[in-house]
């Protein structure tokens, strides 16, 4: 039988409460595929929110504003129809760092999404950022989502543009997961049985290819040191690599 560390109280967690729910409009005129809401995911420091609406769209908000609106309005939150639509190779300029809803066309289903920042979530090590085709400030803020096409694409929260398309999966990428060093360093679980590590400070240079498991790899985590990378797949076993070691 499961239970609770020591740390939670069980009682608190009996008592908690829905606070909202959003909700995605009907389906475009278009009728792209793949209705299916598949995956959520806060920022690190909780400034945004995204879940993949169907579609082939991700939702992005600015999860501040989200909040208030359920305090303000209630429970229920549906899309609102005048949002930014931003296409795949299109930016509209906003300005940085102000937060802003937008809903991205990712061209195909989205299975994964994880959110990067170039800030440490606890200071590790100094990483110093300098992209070659990129240059970002110390407070980059990244969104990646994994595609049924094996793509992966990298974009930028503020505004909403598309910045690195990276292409090397042969099937659906099941899950992504950034180091939280603030190193900008990506890690892909796909179908095609492998995992790939990314450097996006380096153009999303792929920096090593895993293949651990004999299965479809379904899921895939960092330890909060980001010393460690441990997956899971098909194949019930879970695996633990010492990230030292591969770099």
């Amino acid at each position: 039988m499961a239970s609770f560390p020591p740390r939670v109280n069980e009682k608190e967690i009996v008592r908690s409460r829905t606070i909202g729910e959003l909700l995605a409009l009907a389906a475009p005129f278009d009728k792209k595929c793949g209705r299916e809401n598949w995956t959520v995911a806060f920022a690190p420091d909780g400034s945004y929110f995204a879940w993949s609406q169907g579609y082939c769209t991700v939702k992005l908000v600015p999860w501040s504003q989200c909040l208030k609106n359920f305090l303000l309005h209630g429970t229920k939150n549906i899309t609102n129809s005048s949002s930014l639509r931003l296409s795949r190779q299109n930016s509209d300029g906003a300005q940085k760092n102000k937060p802003r809803e937008h809903i991205i066309d990712c061209g195909d289903i989205v299975w994964s999404l994880a959110f990067g920042s170039s800030v440490p979530e606890k200071q590790s090590r100094c990483v110093n950022i300098e992209w070659h085709r990129f240059r970002f400030g110390q407070d980059q803020l990244l969104l990646a989502t994994g595609l049924s096409n094996g793509r992966i694409k990298i974009w930028d929260v503020y505004t909403g543009k598309l910045l690195l398309n990276l292409v090397d999966h042969t099937d659906v990428v099941r899950d992504l997961t950034f180091a939280p060093d603030g190193s900008l360093i990506l890690v892909s679980a796909s179908r095609d049985k492998t995992l790939r590590v990314w450097d996006l400070k380096d153009d999303g240079n792929m920096m090593k290819v895993l293949r651990a498991h004999q299965n479809w790899v379904y899921s895939c985590a960092f330890s909060p040191d980001s010393s460690m990378l441990c997956s899971v797949g098909a194949s019930k076993a879970v695996c633990i690599k010492v990230l030292i070691h591969l770099f």
